[in-house]
């Protein structure tokens, strides 16, 4: 069974992971049955081992982690990699791909060029 994890920086502000929650709500909106958490590299919990823990409990066998990040920095490279074949490693039998962050992709690249296009900046949610 697929899982899906949400990974993220972190940050000490709890707020920061509000689009996170957002996203996974988004998507159990679109597919209740589907197994999707959060995991955060740092600073916010649950974190990268926690979210795959909650997944495997959940039943799943294969996760993809989409990294909301937006370009494949150290901590894309580098540091999940590893906590990829760490978590493999506790997990007998578990399978996890990692996707591309989500900056790196298209339908994501179109969308933010979309917004920037359409903001207003006399609309009263402009930052000024």
């Amino acid at each position: 069974m697929k899982g899906i994890l949400l990974f993220g920086h972190g940050a000490r502000n709890p707020e920061w992971a509000q689009p996170f929650h957002r996203i996974r709500d988004a998507i159990l909106a679109r597919e209740p049955e589907a197994l999707v958490e959060p995991g955060f590299l740092e600073l916010t919990r649950p974190s990268f081992d926690e979210g795959v823990d909650c997944l495997v409990r959940q039943g799943a066998t294969k996760i993809v982690v989409v990294p909301i990040f937006m370009a494949a920095g150290s901590h894309v490279k580098k540091d999940l990699p590893q906590m990829a074949a760490n978590a493999m490693d506790r997990h007998a039998g578990l399978v996890i791909s990692l996707a591309a962050p989500v900056g790196e992709a298209e339908p994501v690249l179109a969308a933010m060029a979309d917004y920037a296009l359409s903001v207003d900046p006399d609309d009263e949610g402009a930052e000024r």
